[in-house]
């Protein structure tokens, strides 16, 4: 197992180099990235705001978060660099009768909004209220419909397990699975068992029964596949398992994909990256990002480490790495 993790060990600081774009004081707001988070509930509201400050704090310009009204004084007290949408509804809130009709209103909200981002985090803080679920299923097919790439974890995963047509066949759609949700996955696309000892097989042919969706399988050496590749992150990390990473990862992996798509454009022909799927690529140093800022805060911080010293170490992270002169 270990040779074949070695033989798919990709050069991860290289791809982030490569694709993160350089400061220049000819741009402007909103180039450098729009990215909104569809997450956060009455239970639930640590998540969204993990993803969309880090975002942030790797460097991308704007950053919103579309929650239920519950959700959103909580999530804008956390911070005011986040943009909070109030729009998101739950069962208990909506009449038999006026599901159809909130529904509509909800879609519409995030819909004005989706030409302006360039990526959305789908799942954390979501919570799995039925109704709920119903309106974030309809936001994805119009994610699909405008080509938005869309990162999908935590009760997102919950939701295109059970649903998976939802994200089939889109090469723009990212699966940020932890152990327990890869499970879920496997067992549900390939009817088998999770298979360790092939591990990079199974994840192959999982990407590929998808569509060409792209998997992120997180673990001690992250595996990420489009169907076509497989390539393995295993350096940095921390033996830290605080809740909360899984959010910093969608958040990263979301900047950097978005990052990814706009040097493929701009290089065209010329680009010197192995892999041309900014999906695959936006994994990569999104994995990468967050294993070398749980490395830095756990060298700080040791047990005590939680998930905010790990968002506080992801612009030292990517300074160490790309720096920005």
């Amino acid at each position: 197992m270990q040779q074949d993790l070695r033989s798919v060990e990709v050069d991860a600081e290289s791809v982030i180099r490569s694709i993160t774009p350089a400061l220049d004081l000819t741009r402007h707001k909103g180039q450098a990235g729009k990215i909104a988070v569809i997450g956060g509930c009455r239970e639930y509201t640590g998540a969204p705001y993990f993803a969309a400050i880090s975002a942030l704090k790797i460097g991308a310009d704007l950053s919103h978060v579309f929650c239920t009204k519950d959700a959103a004084p909580v999530i804008k007290s956390y911070s005011p660099e986040l943009i909070v949408h109030p729009v998101l509804e739950e069962s208990y809130s909506v009449r038999e009768e006026d599901k159809k009709i909130i529904s509509s209103k909800v879609l519409a909200e995030v819909d004005k909004w989706m030409e302006r981002f360039d990526c959305l985090v789908i799942g954390p803080g979501l919570g799995r209220d039925p109704f709920l679920l119903d309106c974030v299923s309809e936001i994805m097919r119009h994610a699909r419909q405008t080509n938005v790439p869309i990162v999908i974890d935590g009760d997102g995963l919950f939701l295109v397990t059970n649903n998976i047509d939802l994200v089939s066949g889109y090469a723009l759609a990212v699966l940020t699975p932890n152990v327990n949700e890869y499970k879920r996955l496997v067992e549900k696309v390939l009817s088998s068992e999770v298979n360790d000892l092939d591990a990079t097989q199974q994840v192959l042919s999982l990407a590929k029964k998808i569509g060409g969706v792209t998997i992120l399988k997180k673990g001690k050496s992250d595996l990420i596949s489009d169907g076509d590749t497989v390539k393995s992150v295993s350096i940095y990390g921390s033996p830290r398992r605080c809740g909360g990473q899984g959010d910093i990862l969608s958040g990263s992996v979301a900047v950097f994909l978005s990052w990814a798509r706009q040097h493929i454009k701009a290089a065209d022909s010329n680009s010197n990256l192995s892999c041309e799927n900014p999906a695959v690529l936006g994994c990569i140093a999104g994995s990468a990002m967050m294993r070398k800022a749980a490395s830095v805060a756990f060298s700080h911080k040791k047990r005590s480490t939680v998930t905010g010293d790990i968002i506080e170490c992801l612009g030292k992270s990517l300074e160490d790495i790309c720096p920005a002169t």
